[in-house]
């Protein structure tokens, strides 16, 4: 078996002066990794400070032949643990956000301070190390960044809630640094640790303390700091020698047309059963299945106004087909125009969108602007009028605009969204749009 090394790789270890955080650290220079070795030396209180601790792990990892220094700051102030690691090894690969303190009481107990003082040091702490070790994992295209969360924020804990949201916390901010690091080659992952240390002393018995030991944890830890570690956005627990990974699963749920708080209760077994449940890894999948819901809503109340039945939706110019995601957007535009036709007065446009599966077209909706009344439908440019602007665009992909997870300028940009004709015409549009959407606020 080929041992995985960290040559020429330089890592800060935060809060490394014990427990996991050392064994972190003594690891890490043993397979040749550059050490900064981040301790405050304070108490699982957050109310005291030494440099002894720092130095202890530092001492030891130069007496093994390995590499390290020691870093006394606190967690808040990451731009002087990154300067440290700059001036002592001149690059920083790997960030290991493994500080933390604890100031456990039932939530009507708790003070301000207990809830900041947490918040501090977990959240901000993560956020003040990572950011500030960012701008040189992305100039040279390498990062592995580590955050550590706790079964605290994935289950709550009595007289934690305070450590449970600052954890919870971070598990969003690790998703969404993998997404922001995708082009960078930063990979960034979630770590939820099970060890005794000075943390675990409050909520478990000295006995289980004792048998959990930090070395249990590190093979994992190590793993997901190595440039050969294929994952990124996810989240995966170790402890007494098991390993494993987290996902967030979603039921199937079911689409209630027309929904009161009534048919919620009456469908709620349909609604929570987990029987065919899935995880989901993107935003732009959990809008993509409302989209699904939506148009259904729309279809049910297409064919509830074709039968005469009563119904709470509008019909409005043009098969809108369930088939296609977006169809739900352009339906709520000609609705758009059809309350309010003077926001696109000024427009006297048509604009046409091709709606494509990512390879091939699947239907076409126009915009007119043109004529009097305006109006939105589904099918090619009517009565021999030819578009002032071609739009080309994945279903996908353009729910994603309207959801507001993808930006149409960087969507342009990209590829994703092709324009033939007169591109202003669509930031007029966007402007339009949004005027509309703060007149509803």
């Amino acid at each position: 078996m080929v041992q995985l090394r960290y040559d020429g790789k330089v890592a800060i270890v935060t809060g490394a002066g014990g427990g996991l955080g050392k064994t972190y650290a003594l690891e890490l220079a043993k397979r040749g990794c550059k050490v900064v070795v981040n301790d405050l030396g304070g108490d699982r209180h957050g109310t005291s400070s030494s440099t002894s601790m720092a130095d202890k792990v530092v001492q030891e990892i130069k007496a093994a032949g390995g590499q390290a220094v020691a870093n006394y700051d606190s967690v808040e102030f990451g731009e002087k643990i990154v300067k440290t690691a700059i001036d002592a090894f001149g690059r920083i690969d790997i960030v290991i956000n493994n500080a933390g303190i604890l100031r456990d009481v039932s939530l009507l107990k708790m003070k301000d301070v207990d809830w900041d003082l947490i918040f501090q040091v977990h959240v901000k702490g993560a956020f003040s190390v990572t950011r500030a070790a960012w701008p040189y994992m992305r100039d040279q295209k390498y990062g592995r960044i580590i955050v550590t969360s706790s079964n605290a924020a994935i289950y709550g804990n009595f007289g934690q809630t305070n450590y449970s949201a600052a954890k919870s916390a971070l598990i969003g901010f690790a998703n969404s640094l993998a997404k922001e690091g995708e082009k960078y080659n930063i990979k960034a992952n979630t770590l939820v640790p099970t060890a005794g240390s000075r943390l675990t002393q409050t909520v478990m018995p000295e006995d289980l303390v004792n048998a959990l030991k930090p070395e249990y944890v590190t093979p994992l830890t190590l793993y997901m700091a190595h440039e050969s570690f294929p994952e990124t956005g996810k989240v995966y627990e170790a402890g007494a020698g098991w390993y494993g990974q987290l996902l967030y699963y979603r039921s199937n749920g079911k689409v209630v047309t027309n929904a009161s708080v009534e048919d919620v209760a009456n469908n709620w077994t349909a609604i929570s059963d987990m029987k065919n449940a899935h995880s989901l890894s993107y935003m732009k999948d959990a809008t993509a299945h409302l989209m699904d819901a939506l148009a259904a809503q729309e279809e049910a109340n297409e064919k509830a106004n074709a039968s005469g039945g009563a119904s709470t939706g509008t019909s409005v110019g043009g098969d809108f087909p369930a088939s296609i995601r977006s169809s739900a957007l352009f339906k709520e535009m000609a609705e758009g125009v059809r309350k309010e036709p003077e926001l696109v007065k000024n427009v006297k446009a048509i604009i046409l969108y091709s709606i494509t599966d990512g390879k091939n077209e699947i239907g076409k909706f126009t915009l007119d602007f043109k004529s009097s009344p305006p109006s939105v439908y589904f099918g090619d440019v009517k009565n021999g009028e030819k578009a002032t602007t071609t739009v080309t665009v994945s279903d996908n992909d353009f729910c994603e605009i309207g959801a507001g997870t993808l930006q149409p300028q960087k969507a342009f940009m990209s590829g994703k969204l092709k324009v033939k004709g007169n591109v202003m015409l669509l930031q007029k549009l966007q402007g339009l749009t949004e005027a509309r959407k703060k007149s509803k606020m």
